[in-house]
């Protein structure tokens, strides 16, 4: 965060996803790689990351839940602080969107996720079933989703909970 924030000319937010959050939280002891949102985007950030992932000897991919799914109404505002530094602030990019966006991909490591995020009281399951049903009409937008496959796993894994 430190390296990246050296970067920053105008201010900006970082959401981390994935392997990041369950680290920083806890619930993993390592990940793969380093999934990002820039908002807004800047050219300086985007050319920092190159070094910094030589430096890091770390995957940095520009990775989060809306590439995969819609974005749920609020996601910011839901999107927990983890610290500033510099120019730019850090955050945990909105868990319900991390959520449905993982049981979208349906891996088991992603499945157990979801079940972290639940016993950590990051996620409620029917909030995050309403969630679903708030996306679900633009679903056609996103032609990869079949919705009715998606509709089924997600009342299996958070109605399971």
């Amino acid at each position: 965060m430190k390296r990246l924030s050296a970067a920053a000319v105008p201010p900006a937010r970082v959401y981390f996803t994935g392997g990041v959050s369950a680290l920083l939280i806890g619930w993993r002891e390592s990940t793969i790689d380093i999934d990002i949102k820039l908002v807004p985007e800047h050219d300086a950030l985007f050319r920092a990351l190159p070094e910094l992932k030589e430096q890091l000897e770390m995957n940095i991919e520009l990775a989060s839940p809306d590439q995969f799914i819609p974005a749920i109404e609020g996601w910011e505002e839901r999107s927990p602080l983890i610290g500033g530094n510099g120019r730019l602030s850090f955050h945990h990019y909105d868990f319900y969107s991390q959520a449905l966006a993982k049981i979208e991909r349906g891996h088991a490591r992603d499945i157990d996720d979801v079940s972290a995020m639940i016993e950590l009281g990051l996620v409620d399951p029917q909030r995050a079933v309403d969630y679903f049903r708030e996306i679900e009409p633009r679903l056609f937008r996103y032609p990869a989703i079949d919705p009715a496959s998606f509709r089924r796993a997600v009342e299996s894994v958070l109605n399971t909970q």
